[in-house]
């Protein structure tokens, strides 16, 4: 067994043995562990660390992805949602294939457990990990934008009962926002995958107290509307981007929030 705290705390230097495919077997494996100091600990930077610098080789960094997208039909609740996050580690490093957008679209949308942290699990995030590669995927040259916004449509109007409680709602929003800076954008694609929202909330009146979905609905557009007005950052150091379509946008997320919310 690998000490990885050590090894993270040598600048994630990469140990003399075993070999790195063991290595990086091991750090897969706790990477779905239900002791939230394995999979959310040392081994997550260490492999963040490892695939960003390259360490790993190509051929096995395409391996982990697919190891990543058959963890999405995993029984265990943390293994699912962890898969995302180390596609996300490999997209951003810019490796890619196909399939695993396929693989995340199927999940993404079905994924019951919306918790974000468990007293035992630790955090699981499924709706704030899957927005961050739907984020990264979105902004993908191979990935038409309009697919992942659509997916964004299918995880808001997913049946749930669970209310975002730790800020999913923001991730998502953020998310979207991203994949709405790509410039192919049409101005129908931009506002086009608000009609499902639209359709599916707009024709019922709310009751109180008001349901989880149309909560976590009505909160993800809000913010939505304030980033397509001020823009969104990729990432903390870099300035806000302006959204394509801005105002089509603001209009469009403004409309449904009209629909939803009328008596």
């Amino acid at each position: 067994m690998i000490d990885w705290i050590a090894v993270a705390d040598a600048d994630c230097a990469v140990p003399a043995a075993p070999p790195m495919t063991d290595l990086v077997r091991e750090l897969s494996r706790a990477l779905a562990d239900p002791d939230p100091l394995i999979r959310d600990g040392a081994p997550y930077t260490v492999l963040a660390t490892w695939i960003a610098r390259g360490t790993i080789e190509e051929s096995r960094r395409l391996e982990l992805g697919d190891e990543m997208t058959a963890r999405f039909d995993d029984p265990r609740t943390e293994a699912r949602t962890f898969a995302p996050l180390v596609l996300d580690m490999l997209v951003r490093a810019g490796d890619f294939k196909a399939g695993w957008v396929d693989a995340f679209e199927r999940w993404y949308p079905a994924e019951r457990d919306l918790r974000g942290h468990d007293a035992t699990l630790g955090w699981l995030h499924a709706v704030a990990h899957g927005a961050d590669l739907l984020a990264s995927f979105g902004r993908h040259p191979e990935v038409a934008p309009a697919r992942m916004l659509n997916l964004a449509a299918a995880r808001l109007t997913a049946p749930t009962d669970h209310v975002y409680d730790q800020l999913e709602d923001d991730r998502l929003a953020r998310a979207i926002a991203l994949v709405l800076t790509r410039t192919d954008l049409s101005e129908g694609e931009a506002v086009g995958w608000l009609d499902p929202i639209a359709d599916r909330f707009g024709a019922d009146r709310i009751s109180t107290p008001v349901p989880a979905h149309i909560s976590n609905c009505l909160r993800t557009l809000r913010l939505l509307h304030l980033l397509a007005d001020r823009g969104v950052r990729p990432t903390s150091e870099q300035p806000a981007q302006p959204l394509a379509h801005r105002d089509a946008v603001k209009s469009g997320v403004a409309t449904v929030l009209d629909r939803i919310v009328k008596r």
